[in-house]
């Protein structure tokens, strides 16, 4: 579908959804060097072309390349996806910046907000690896259903309409289509908050609470997540796309949800330490949601939904607590 074939390409980053880009892109016809932060893990898939802890039962094609070294990794190629957990990213490019060739262009994948900064990742990015053209990727796109050839729709968001159309071209394929957007914030906003309101989702399914409270708290979610974003700048319109409410709608109802996950396990009493011990994997929406809290009130935006789940998170707040809190609220028009 795209004419970048032989493209060779470096994913920074092997959890679940590092290894379904590498899957992907291979597949795409490209050259593809997926990196891993361990070493034992690389060797691993090296040995049996399968990511057990993160994509279990996903054959990694014999092409993808498989290091843990940086400099491996970023050795003369065209583009550069970095997924990283969120609060790992500035850490790594820090490292890695030095092997990255002049004028790279760096497709960042991750979705989350910085805690102390409280920088979006393409800032992080910005401020990490200067020089470097840099765009978003978002949108409703489970690693195993990208990884299984599921359609997919994204969307690439960058202010630079030629390097947008260009990542448009290169992850497009009759399994993925890729639509552009120049609203970077918006985007990202849409990928970071949207885990948040999985949390609440979760909680609530996990009390039993039905299919109203859940339709109630991705509504309300999202004119949260709206609110924020065009306080930042954003064009409100872009939450009501694949970038917000299609990734809302996906990581709120989904199984394969992680934040979802968290949510379901403290709505049914367990505690969050251990959730996240069992899980074994990062969970964005955790400290995203301190990250978020602490944005919100520099601008001065209300974000009940994101406020209570913080509690829980944080405070150990009984999730039934948290649920009376936000239906006692002060009465309002649907529109403030």
């Amino acid at each position: 579908m795209n004419g970048h074939r032989r493209t060779r390409i470096a994913v920074i980053g092997s959890g679940s959804w590092g290894s379904a880009l590498a899957i992907h892109l291979c597949d795409a016809g490209m050259q593809v060097q997926l990196w891993s932060r361990r070493e034992e893990l690389a060797e691993t898939m090296r040995l049996t072309r399968e990511n057990t802890p993160y994509l279990p039962s996903y054959t990694l094609p014999a092409s993808i390349n498989i290091t843990s070294d940086l400099q491996e990794a970023l050795d003369h190629v065209d583009w550069v996806f970095s997924v990283l957990p969120s609060q790992a990213t500035r850490v790594i490019w820090q490292t890695a910046r030095p092997h990255l060739r002049p004028g790279t262009p760096v497709v960042c994948a991750s979705k989350g907000i910085e805690l102390g900064s409280l920088q979006l990742m393409s800032e992080v990015l910005a401020s990490t690896v200067p020089g470097h053209p840099i765009c978003f990727l978002g949108g409703p796109s489970f690693a195993r259903e990208v990884a299984a050839h599921v359609p997919t729709a994204v969307v690439v968001g960058s202010q630079n309409t030629d390097l947008a159309t260009e990542v448009q071209y290169l992850l497009s394929t009759d399994w993925l289509r890729a639509y552009i957007t120049h609203d970077v914030i918006g985007l990202e906003i849409g990928g970071a908050l949207k885990n948040i309101v999985a949390i609440a989702c979760g909680c609530a399914d996990g009390l039993g609470l039905g299919n109203n409270t859940r339709a109630a708290l991705m509504t309300r979610g999202l004119a949260e997540m709206t609110r924020l974003a065009v306080q930042l700048g954003a064009d409100p319109m872009t939450l009501a796309g694949l970038g917000g409410m299609g990734d809302l709608v996906l990581t709120c109802t989904g199984d394969l949800s992680r934040n979802r996950r968290v949510g379901l396990a403290l709505g049914q009493g367990n505690k969050l330490s251990v959730i996240l011990q069992e899980m074994g994997q990062v969970a964005e929406g955790v400290e995203t949601c301190t990250a978020t809290r602490a944005l919100a009130e520099h601008h001065a935006v209300e974000m009940p939904i994101t406020e209570q789940v913080s509690r829980i998170l944080h405070h150990d707040k009984p999730v039934p607590d948290a649920v009376r809190d936000l239906m006692r609220r002060n009465l309002k028009h649907e529109q403030h």
